[in-house]
């Protein structure tokens, strides 16, 4: 699909419910306006939209990965009978991939049209067929890494020798400081609230990995956030913990949770120095905190050499961690972590396990023996374990 001229529809059609609040917000300066919001009263918003579809949140919210193509296809029918005949109730679906594409073509009124694919051709339909089996549904929207966008506004990504810079995976990332970046996705996030999603999840809330090794070869702008008087690791820290206040601010009006993927070494660590993340902090503005705790993920943390080998010691191992970090919190999120579904054979011959069954169970079990009854699998290619056990007894 062609994009040029794409981001010029999107800044000239302002999304009204973006364009009516930012007439509400005088400041000068994003991180002010971060500032003011987060002192709004927590009351009720004007109105709340209504999609006309009504999910109730679960007992526990116990959840499967789902791409725009499995979303769109054969396979979501099979992914739903699952959640049907086990204990799962929930799906994370893929609105904005992590290439940037928004998954479905949406109404032609939407300034988002034109960049839409046509993964899922009928995502009212698909949420009806979810809300008929009350599956609770969570849009997935990657947010800074985006190879999308930098090819038609360049200056809203990090260049390099005069390119758009990408990493060893050939991706790019759009620049958390700028808020034209910030308003591009919290537009789709409202679409995806507007179809009937109960939940937005923003993942890759973050700079690259790796930023502050490249700090000072990447050119890149740092809008409002220049002047602060502050260092560059606590820039990036601002900048992405302001976009995900500002996120959920906007969202109020559609009445969703807001959720955030997170590394979860971020939780070890006072923050993140490269990437931005600030567990803390992060979670003081949102309504769950997704952990990305795969054992295979990890190096030699918790004293544990071959983390992949031993999943139950390590995600109870993490989840002490992360409780107590939660603990200090005044309103502390629901925690609910990703697993790990798939098989590390990258990892080599003595590093890994074939994970399966067992090794879903003992992950779900470290976390429900750690008192977190919430998770998420992660599987890429949507093939999950057959057999689990879902909701095992606690110690």
């Amino acid at each position: 699909m062609a994009t040029a001229g794409v981001f010029g529809v999107l800044a000239l059609t302002a999304h009204p419910a973006i364009a009516q609040d930012d007439k509400q917000i005088h400041s000068n300066s994003i991180r002010e306006n971060a500032i003011a919001m987060k002192a709004l009263p927590l009351d009720s918003p004007r109105f709340v939209y209504d999609s006309g579809l009504t999910f109730e949140y679960p007992d526990a919210v116990r959840g499967i990965y789902v791409t725009g193509n499995s979303a769109g296809g054969s396979r979501f029918d099979e992914l739903l009978n699952l959640t049907e005949s086990t204990d799962l109730n929930a799906m994370v679906i893929d609105i904005k991939d992590d290439w940037g594409n928004v998954t479905f073509e949406g109404d032609k009124d939407s300034p988002y049209a034109k960049i839409g694919k046509s993964y899922i051709k009928d995502p009212r339909a698909m949420l009806e067929k979810m809300e008929k089996k009350q599956v609770y549904p969570i849009a997935r929207i990657v947010v800074f890494k985006d190879s999308l966008l930098p090819k038609e506004k360049p200056e809203l990504s990090f260049q390099d020798g005069g390119k758009i810079w990408v990493n060893g995976r050939g991706e790019a990332f759009v620049n958390p400081f700028l808020k034209e970046v910030w308003d591009y996705n919290v537009g789709i996030a409202i679409e995806a609230a507007k179809l009937g999603f109960k939940e937005i999840q923003f993942d890759y809330v973050r700079f690259p990995e790796g930023f502050e090794n490249r700090d000072n070869q990447l050119k890149y702008e740092m809008g409002e956030y220049k002047d602060m008087k502050e260092d560059n690791v606590q820039k990036r820290v601002h900048a992405v913990t302001d976009f995900v206040a500002y996120a959920r601010e906007k969202l109020k009006p559609y009445g969703v949770k807001i959720s955030v993927d997170i590394f979860g070494y971020t939780a070890t660590m006072p923050e993140a120095p490269g990437i931005g993340q600030n567990f803390s902090k992060i979670s003081e503005n949102v309504d769950v905190i997704s952990s990305m705790i795969y054992p295979s993920h990890w190096t030699s943390y918790f004293g544990i050499a071959k983390p992949d080998l031993e999943p139950y010691k390590l995600v109870r191992e993490y989840a002490k961690v992360e409780n107590k970090k939660l603990s200090e919190l005044k309103n502390p999120p629901i925690s609910r972590p990703w697993l790990q579904d798939f098989t590390a054979s990258y990892l080599g011959s003595g590093n890994y396990r074939v994970y399966g069954k067992a090794e879903v169970e003992e992950q779900i079990k470290a976390l429900y023996d750690s008192g977190i009854e919430e998770y998420l699998l992660w599987n890429a290619g949507n093939t999950y374990s057959p057999g689990v056990d879902y909701t095992p007894e606690t110690e």
